[in-house]
């Protein structure tokens, strides 16, 4: 497991690089999540894949072995609707044969979640998700801040929506 360092952050002088890594971790303590990934996509064969590339509070490395194809679990869903999404409780809300739809919260014993997208230059690059893995449930309240988050942008990800010409 990672501890992490509330820092400010920006780039890296050295390498001119955005260590997403410590961005997330700074993202999850300031948000009180216990667990916060970014799911960024792919060129694949035919179209895009998403997979979960950074994770903070993670029990495991396994989320890096999800890929997803466009609509096609929480990061497929948000990365084609361009739309937050909310999960307040895994157990309430999901069918037990519908679990294998959300791998993420197998793999990371979540119990809920709220996941939006990250936006880059008018399209949809990423999935930020931030989840809980005890009683405590993600609210519309902090979907919002999550959103808010990523509209200030991460790194290369600068959060705009729209562009205005």
């Amino acid at each position: 497991m990672r501890t992490s360092f509330p820092v400010q952050l920006g780039e890296n002088t050295m390498t001119n690089k955005v260590d997403y890594q410590l961005e997330l971790d700074r993202i999850r303590m300031d948000l009180g999540y216990d667990f916060m990934s970014l799911a960024l996509a792919e060129p694949a064969e035919y179209d895009y894949v998403i997979r979960w590339k950074y994770a903070s509070g993670n029990t495991n490395e396994r989320y890096r072995r999800i890929v997803l194809q466009s609509g096609r679990g929480i990061a497929g869903i948000v990365f084609k609707t361009g739309k937050p999404f909310l999960l307040p409780s895994v157990q309430k809300d999901v069918k037990p044969d519908s679990l294998f739809n959300y791998p993420i919260t197998k793999m990371e014993n979540l119990n809920s979640i709220g996941a939006v997208p990250m936006w880059n230059d008018a399209r949809v690059a990423g999935v930020l998700l931030g989840g809980f893995r005890g009683e405590r449930e993600v609210t519309g309240e902090m979907l919002l801040a999550l959103e808010a988050t990523a509209r200030q942008g991460i790194g290369d990800l600068n959060g705009k929506e729209l562009l205005l010409s």
